[in-house]
């Protein structure tokens, strides 16, 4: 094999995180290595975040024209998915090609290797028969991949994850959906707007159960008046396939549909890495870092193998402090407290920080503030697909907000000013001493603050 090439940095993945760091490590100057066995940019852009919001916004029209009698007159609604797989398949996407990716890496001076990199040492990669040696060191950002779980069966199916079922070109008649999470439950919605008929599989006993109980409500009761069958506290225990899927649950049901989608989490892929190589672990659920996302000598994590949530504004966050950490150019390493996070269902359901039980197990002297969305002027201006809350809490000894849910019409853009308060820590006085603009949904928060007094 021929002598190593020197680098100064090699970015292992180049999904979000990694095509950030290696992008601005290049501007910067640095003779930049990035190597992506996929596509340039990662799971957001094909098969995550972009399409799947494509398909929630065509739902939610959908689902707008169909509240129209009782508000504004009479409508008849027929769906149609061929415009919504043509706009991810030819502008979101160019059918799955990451050429302009590409090119933009390159355009900033990176050097792009298409291919599965193995780390063989420090600062030392292999990529096919090329090796290459970074000086300044390496950039893990390899991402996640689907979760599929060991249930009798499954293995050698043709079911779904999420890149399949954000490829369709036309929908099946029915779908099967393994975990209620916000994945399952965003594409849940989506595909029974469209007419499919759609039942949830949920393990723990509510959806969306790292989110708020509310949030949970809120959730089932959307997708069950949407058409979806929602099954909690049930796990699949067989599946079986002859051109219809059948799943046998823990309880004794069968359920039988078209397509069976599997949405049961993401994992880090660590264990083909050669981490061992460097003193990691490769057996390792995440890689941990500090707070300047260096996970060992040389060596900086960031994005979902981080571990800190699987989320595009995570890796753009910590690949913004990787990036200041290599070019030694200091700034606020990282602060998780503030963490937002959207589920674009319709109520879309924003939140920040942490729940209501999760500040009580952390022993904090927990105040919390509560409001209907319904129960707001604009609620009431709003009508039909008016269902959700505001929900606030508040370390009471401390005076400031800890986290916050933001449920309903925008709920997504709400979580902001949340995020605002608990990421700057801004007290609740100066919070109830603010002026909120009337009537906008987000003047129920002036209204959730005031038990917090």
């Amino acid at each position: 094999m021929a002598e190593a090439r020197q680098v100064d940095v090699v970015v292992v993945g180049l999904g979000v995180g990694g095509e950030e760091v290696a992008g601005r490590l290049a501007a910067a100057g640095l003779n930049v290595i990035g190597v992506e066995n996929r596509l340039v940019g990662g799971e957001c852009p094909y098969w995550g975040c972009i399409p799947t919001k494509i398909m929630v916004r065509a739902g939610n029209a959908l689902a707008e024209a169909r509240r129209i009698p009782g508000l504004a007159g009479t409508s008849t609604v027929e769906a149609d998915w061929a415009p919504v797989a043509r706009k991810i398949r030819e502008q979101a996407t160019d059918n799955w090609n990451d050429k302009v990716a590409v090119d933009r890496f390159t355009g900033k001076g990176g050097t792009f290797v298409r291919g599965t990199a193995t780390v063989t040492g420090p600062g030392r990669v292999r990529v096919g028969d090329e090796e290459y040696q970074a000086g300044r060191g390496l950039v893990i950002a390899t991402g996640t991949v689907a979760v599929v779980p060991p249930i009798e069966g499954l293995a050698g199916t043709p079911f779904w994850t999420n890149r399949e079922a954000v490829e369709a070109a036309t929908l099946p008649e029915s779908m099967l959906v393994l975990g209620g999470g916000a994945i399952g439950c965003e594409l849940a919605q989506a595909y029974a707007r469209f007419g499919v008929r759609v039942t949830v599989i949920e393990g723990s006993p509510r959806l969306l159960a790292m989110e708020e109980p509310e949030s949970s409500e809120v959730a089932e009761a959307a997708l069950t008046a949407d058409g979806v069958r929602v099954l909690t506290g049930v796990r699949a225990q067989k599946v079986a396939h002859d051109g219809a899927f059948q799943v046998t649950l823990n309880d004794g049901t069968v359920l039988t549909g078209e397509k069976l989608l599997v949405a049961t989490g993401r994992a880090a892929r660590l264990g083909q890495l050669g981490l061992e190589t460097v003193g990691l672990d490769p057996s390792a659920r995440f890689l941990s870092t500090d707070e300047r996302m260096r996970a060992g000598d040389k060596i900086w994590a960031v994005g979902d193998v981080a571990g800190h949530g699987a989320f595009t504004h995570m890796a753009m966050y910590e690949a913004d402090i990787a990036v200041r950490d290599i070019l030694e150019q200091g700034g606020p390493g990282a602060d998780y407290r503030a963490l937002p996070r959207v589920t674009f269902l319709d109520p879309e359901i924003g939140a920040v920080g942490m729940t209501e039980k999760q500040a009580r197990d952390a022993g904090l002297n927990v105040r919390v503030g509560y409001v209907p969305l319904n129960q707001t002027s604009r609620g009431f201006i709003h009508g039909p697909g008016n269902e959700g809350f505001l929900k606030l809490v508040a370390d009471h000894d401390r005076g400031v907000l800890v986290g916050g849910t933001t449920a309903g019409q925008s709920g997504g853009e709400m979580i902001g000013a949340v995020a605002v308060a608990v990421h700057a820590e801004v007290p609740v006085a100066t919070l109830l001493s603010q002026i909120w603009a009337y009537p906008t949904f987000h003047r129920g928060l002036g209204e959730a603050l005031k038990p917090l007094a």
